[in-house]
């Protein structure tokens, strides 16, 4: 664990079609979170560096490419429906593949992006639970389709032998929130969801969907 004088980098990983809610909730925790946390930061990364278009029209700049992408904390795969063209992507694939479980996380649909990998097979983990729009089933229930012998979760975050996964949209704040508790310490990320006016809501929604832990790598 680190004290919180000490530096952390999340990656955040995107692509055409995420979604900016995602984003958001991962980048804009860790805005907030410097408040406190004076020394964590996070980067864009994409297979290709510069404008990345999401869903709805939004561009962001992605700092780094694939190749180019620093040594990070944390590498969180972000979702929205481009997930479906990720999934056959393989600089994406092979992006993840090279990455140590422990380094890897996802927001939302995110998850079935690693499910691609191999990241979560013999794994549990968590997504989106509820099929949206012309989706006919849920991205939860998806999860074994791509990874073997997976176990999917309706939990808020779930971590299993190092890799988190965090549950639909707005999740990837409590996502988000759960990685910092993971590197800086539970006072830390409480400390955060409070200056974000978000504890409640992150009790909350604990005391809903919960967080499941198995087999958890050492980390920090």
């Amino acid at each position: 664990m680190k004290s919180r004088s000490q530096a952390a980098l999340l990656g955040i990983v995107i692509y055409d079609g995420v979604e900016p809610i995602d984003v958001g909730g991962t980048a804009g925790v860790v805005s907030m979170a410097r408040r406190i946390l004076p020394e964590i930061a996070c980067i864009m990364i994409a297979e290709r560096a510069g404008p990345v278009r999401l869903a709805g029209g939004v561009t962001v700049m992605a700092d780094a490419d694939f190749h180019s992408a620093p040594p990070c904390d944390v590498f969180i795969v972000c979702g929205g429906p481009g997930w479906r063209d990720q999934v056959r992507n393989a600089a994406m694939l092979d992006f993840l593949k090279s990455r140590r479980r422990e380094e890897i996380a996802s927001v939302c649909t995110g998850a079935l992006i690693l499910a691609a990998a191999g990241t979560l097979d013999g794994l549990r983990a968590t997504t989106r639970r509820a099929a949206v729009g012309a989706e006919t089933e849920s991205p939860l229930a998806l999860i074994p389709a791509y990874a073997k012998g997976s176990h999917p979760q309706e939990s808020l975050v779930v971590e299993d032998r190092g890799v988190v996964t965090s549950g639909g949209v707005s999740l990837a704040i409590d996502g988000t929130l759960y990685l910092i508790g993971r590197i800086y310490g539970e006072d830390a990320r409480d400390a955060v969801a409070k200056i974000i006016e978000y504890d409640r809501a992150f009790e909350a929604n604990r005391r809903a969907l919960g967080i499941h832990t198995e087999t958890a790598m050492p980390y920090g």
